[in-house]
Parts: C-alpha cells; sequence; structure tokens
C-alpha cells in the first residue's frame, strides 16, 4: 500500500535551517508529482510547495519563497524540504503528500517549531 513518511522536524531557533524528508513506497514515486503542506495551530493546512514528477516547476507559497526549496530523488524514491531564514511563523505539522489512483494520500506529518 502506499506509504508516505516525513522525517527531519524539530526544534530551531529562529534564522536556522531544517531538512525535511519524505520516504514514499507503495506507487511508483517517479510517476507522480508530490507536495508538502504544512498545517499550523488554529490555521487552515496550506500548500507550501510543489514539484512535479520528473522534477521540474517547483513551485511555493508566497510566504515561504525564496526561503524554502523543495526536491527528490527518484532513485531514493524521496522529496525533500530545504527549509532556510526560518520564522516562529513557520512553526506547523509538516505533511507529504501525492495523489495516488485519484486520492491524496498523506503522511502522518513530522513537527517543526521555530522558536528561541
Amino acid at each position: 500500500q502506499v506509504q508516505l513518511v516525513e522525517s527531519g522536524g524539530g526544534l530551531v531557533q529562529p534564522g536556522g535551517s531544517l531538512r525535511l524528508s519524505c520516504a514514499a513506497s507503495g506507487f511508483t514515486f517517479s510517476s507522480y508529482a508530490m507536495r508538502w503542506y504544512r498545517q499550523a495551530p488554529g490555521k487552515e493546512r496550506e500548500l507550501v510547495a510543489y514539484i512535479t514528477a520528473a522534477g521540474n516547476s517547483p513551485t511555493y507559497a508566497d510566504s515561504v519563497k525564496g526561503r524554502f526549496t523543495i526536491s527528490r530523488d527518484n532513485a531514493k524514491n524521496t522529496v525533500y524540504l530545504q527549509m532556510n531564514s526560518l520564522k516562529p511563523e513557520d512553526t506547523a505539522v509538516y505533511i507529504c503528500n501525492a495523489v495516488v489512483f485519484y486520492i491524496h494520500r498523506w503522511g502522518q506529518g513530522t513537527q517543526v517549531t521555530v522558536s528561541s
């Protein structure tokens, strides 16, 4: 079955960096676009970043553009989110997503907390 497992979250100071990973299995990873979402307390889930199956055309929410970079390694069935210049408002659960056979597949999420 489809599985998405995030890792790399944690506590980081403002201005710091963190790299999230999402390991995928149960589907042909290289055939699917991947997305990172986040959900902060009291806020709706937000699409943070998107990348095509081939790794082309990465796109970002305005709130993270210039600070975050999405990438993927199809040989490792893994998508990454490099987060730089982190701000307290980036604090959220970060969730990996793929639409496989027209169904949204979600990881369990990894907590990112930006605080002094």
